[in-house]
């Protein structure tokens, strides 16, 4: 697990304005795994990183207008057709969906397709307005998390 993960994910539910509480009742999750997530003693699971980055998407007013990733891509037809963001019109929820062409080919992973989000502009676009951090952490990964005010990020 990324160290800027264990840090960002209290901002990260600050920004969203909830509780330890409300944020476990939200995710599904126990009060206590909140608690270990913050501290760094539990590794942040798959799918509760997808629904706070789903959450932090919904933050957006703009996000429902946001071009297709199809189009901000530029994705040739036989691939746009393959594709299930396509099929499902999912626009910009590209990054939510398993089995999405990216860089031409289907991600074996939801940690190998995130390390390619990371980096793009559909995803990126998605995040609220505020400023965001990406850096090398030291698992090798890029991490992508808003820099919330009064973050010690902000400075990097």
């Amino acid at each position: 697990m990324c160290s800027v993960e264990k840090e960002e994910f209290s901002r990260t539910r600050q920004y969203l304005g909830k509780t330890q509480s409300q944020m476990a009742q939200l995710l599904g999750v126990s009060l206590k795994a909140i608690q270990s997530f913050e501290q760094g003693w539990r590794n942040i699971p798959v799918h509760t990183e997808r629904q706070v980055l789903f959450l932090l998407t919904l933050e957006r007013p703009d996000a429902k207008q946001s071009k297709p990733c199809w189009v901000m891509r530029k994705c040739p037809k036989e691939l746009k057709r393959k594709c299930p963001t396509w099929e499902f019109q999912a626009r910009h929820l590209c990054w939510f969906i398993n089995g999405t062409f990216c860089q031409g080919k289907v991600q074996e992973s939801w940690q190998k397709k995130m390390k390619i989000c990371r980096q793009c502009k559909v995803f990126r676009n998605m995040l609220p307005a505020v400023k965001i951090k990406v850096v090398a952490c030291k698992c090798l990964c890029l991490c992508v998390w808003p820099v919330i005010p009064r973050s010690p990020f902000v400075n990097c």
